[in-house]
This record gives structure tokens, sequence and C-alpha cells, in this order.
């Protein structure tokens, strides 16, 4: 199997339409170099909608009403932005299982321009009641999470980026992980694939100050671990957010974990000025502060105020 996040999808997509009966795979012209052949081949399990995104969400909750197990799939500005509404109602208000990936997401096709560009994809989606989101960080976290929707159904979109770490970890369950154990009076929660920066910029805060960040992992936003968190986080935290979208996107489910804890939340991700020199994705993710530098840089200022216990009055 691939080491690339994008062809494992597309590899454990065909191996669950070999596995299963009941799946298709429906897509939109993207992806003609994995699925071309099949569609050919079995048009009945493999379809090519051509590029018409809106049909591809409706005709893949088409067939699950009629008892498939769809897995639909384009660029995520295409599948989430422009067919917000059938994902909406075909998936949502019909209340039909299905399983829907993107790739492309944020800033992985930048120098094509703002078309192929999203970072709202993970909050428009956490919008549809039903839906299980998920950010994995490699190609291994993309094939189990894959391979765990199609096998407990349900609704679930899977968030697959060029960019990832160089660890994986078992994501069979939402369940935060510990990537870096720390004291809890810093946590650091990193979403997907901006685990290795965040790790790194940790290293260089626990170098050259006298904190010693916790630094927590998860390829699985909705639902995302509260209690997990509550319980690695300590009793005054200060929690740093980090996330490979929209900034603050998860930071109300962070609020709600720790609610009756005083806690200091920084949430780091894409804003929401649009960086008209397209650019490579390198060049994006380091304007956005999502390398190592910006996010010691954004931790090291957020720690360096006064914090939430020493604002308690005595």
């Amino acid at each position: 199997m691939s080491d690339d996040p994008r062809t494992r999808f597309a590899e454990t997509a065909l191996a669950l339409v070999d596995d299963d009966p009941d799946t298709t795979v429906v897509y939109a012209e993207i992806a003609g170099q994995w699925f071309g052949d099949d569609a050919v081949t079995r048009p009945d399990r493999v379809v090519n909608v051509g590029i018409r995104e809106q049909l591809l969400v409706d005709a893949a909750a088409g067939m699950a009403l009629a008892g498939a197990f769809p897995i639909a799939h384009t660029f995520a500005p295409f599948l989430v932005e422009r067919a917000y509404e059938q994902v909406k109602l075909g998936f949502g208000h019909q209340d039909v299982d299905g399983l829907l990936v993107s790739t492309g997401g944020s800033v992985d096709m930048a120098s094509m321009g703002r078309t192929h560009q999203t970072d709202a994809d993970v909050a428009l989606m956490s919008a549809v009641p039903g839906f299980a989101v998920h950010v994995p960080g490699t190609a291994d976290e993309v094939e189990q999470l894959m391979r765990r929707a199609h096998r407990v159904r349900g609704r679930h979109y899977v968030r697959v980026t060029a960019q990832q770490n160089t660890r994986s970890f078992d994501v069979d369950t939402p369940d935060l992980h510990v990537a870096r154990p720390g004291s809890g009076a810093l946590v650091m929660v990193a979403v997907g694939p901006v685990l290795d920066a965040t790790l790194a910029a940790a290293e260089t805060i626990a170098d050259t100050t006298d904190l010693d960040p916790t630094v927590l992992y998860t390829a699985t936003v909705r639902p995302f671990d509260g209690a997990g968190l509550r319980r690695l986080s300590g009793p005054v935290p200060d929690i740093v957010l980090v996330e490979p979208y929209l900034a603050g996107t998860s930071g109300h489910e962070v609020a709600a974990a720790v609610r009756d804890r005083p806690h200091r939340l920084l949430a780091l991700g894409f804003g929401r000025e649009e960086l008209r020199r397209y650019g490579t994705p390198e060049d994006h993710i380091r304007a956005a502060g999502l390398d190592a530098d910006g996010i010691t840089r954004a931790v090291a200022d957020f720690v360096g105020q006064p914090s939430a216990a020493a604002s308690r009055p005595a």
C-alpha cells in the first residue's frame, strides 16, 4: 500500500468495493487516475458523474437510500463548499449513511488559486447533524479511519491532505493520544498533520522556558474527546489548539471541556484573510504560522502574558 495519504485513500476505497458488494465509489472526474479503469469495468460500483459536484453528492445519497454504502470523493472545496446544500439535505436531512472523502484541503493546491483552496470545510461539515469528522495525519490513519467508518456505518467526513506526520497512532476511537507527556499546565492539542510541527515547537518551548508542555494528538475532531482533555489538563491550564484549517474551528469544543476551570485558549490555524500571492503549500503554512517556528512564536507570546492563575484574586 502507498505511503502517500491520497493514494492510500484510493487503494482503500477500491479494496472496500472489492470486499463488500454494497459499497460504491462516486467521483466527479477528479481521481480518474485511480478510479478510471474500474469505472469502465464495473460502472455500477464505481461511478464517474463528470464535473458535477452537486450531482456527485446527490447520487451518493440516492445510493444510500437504496441500501448501498457510498464513498463520495472530490477536492475539498468542491465536495463541501460547492455541494454543501446537497450534503446537508441529501445526507443530513435524509439521515442516510455514507463516507465523504476529500483531498486538497486547505492549501494543498494553493498554486491553482482560490477556487482550489478551502479552510472552512471542517467547520461546515461540523454543522451538519450526525457527521463524524476525521483529519488523519498519515496514510495509515487514512486507511484505518476509512475502514472503521465502513465497519460502523453512520455519516463520516475524512479530510485527506498531502502533508503528513512521521508517526501514526491507533485512531480507531476518537480518544486523545499523549504525543508528549508534560505537566498539564500548558497543553498543546494537535489535530492531524500538524503534529510534527507542534511537537517541534513544544521541544523548543521546553528548552527555552521553565514550562513542560503536554502535547495531545487527535485525528477525529467530531466527536471531540473532551473527557480526555479534562483528564490530561491541569486545574488551571493554558491550552493551545493547533488545527490545519480555519483557526478556532474546535475552540468551542475545547472551551466546553474545561468550562468549569479557569483556563486560557489560544487557537491556531488559517486566518480569514485571503492571501492572493498563491505560492506553495509550504509558503501558506508558513504564512499562517503553522510551521514549527510560527507555532513556537505564538505560544511564546501566549505564555508570556499573565496566566489565568496569576490573574485570579488572592
